[in-house]
């Protein structure tokens, strides 16, 4: 369950989502503003978001379409501490079904997204600095995304630590390339209830 603490994150998510809707929209119909095909592994919008003021970053991707799979693809949420120029951290992965409803949140090892690797120690306080007011692709998606970052950060604290957990057990013989482990993809994973 969201942080049942937080109820205006929790409303603006909602808020976010039926806006969308009165106009016949969604998060991907937002997102993909402009866009004449979509490709798997391509990044959008193209270049990224980036927020100056909290140096927040995301891009959304999809894999190609796999039989059975009910996710569309996923926004890959990150946090840049010192700047645009500085190092990148990894929160998280949001994972979507094809009319932008939320399915998952989940953690990657760091070769997915080549980030500058953080623990959980150092990433999880970094999550109440997430916070996207930038206009394009959608004023609305990114409040959405900022509003998932808030009402689910318990869990979202939770992955980071088994995620730390997970590359711990399977790093302790060669914690070097743990990182670059191409068996390891994602590392932890919460299902929404209801998705």
């Amino acid at each position: 369950m969201p942080n049942e603490t937080d109820a205006p994150a929790l409303a603006e998510i909602a808020f976010c989502e039926a806006v969308l809707a009165k106009g016949g929209l969604n998060l991907l119909t937002e997102t993909f503003q402009g866009v004449s095909s979509i490709t798997a592994w391509e990044h959008y919008p193209p270049g990224d978001v980036f927020d100056p003021a909290s140096n927040s970053q995301w891009f959304y991707h999809c894999h190609p379409a796999s039989e059975g799979s009910v996710e569309h693809g996923h926004f890959h949420c990150f946090l840049r501490p010192h700047g645009a120029g500085g190092p990148i951290h990894h929160l998280l992965a949001i994972g979507v079904d094809a009319n932008g409803r939320l399915l998952r949140l989940f953690t990657v090892n760091q070769w997915v997204v080549g980030d500058d690797w953080a623990d959980a120690q150092t990433t999880i306080p970094l999550l109440a600095r997430f916070d996207m007011q930038m206009p394009r692709p959608s004023y609305l998606v990114n409040r959405w995304l900022t509003a998932i970052v808030v009402a689910y950060e318990p869990q979202i604290a939770e992955l980071l630590r088994e995620r730390d957990r997970v590359l711990a057990a399977h790093g302790a013989a060669n914690p070097h390339s743990v990182h670059e482990d191409r068996s390891l993809e994602v590392l932890s994973e919460f299902l929404v209830p209801g998705s």
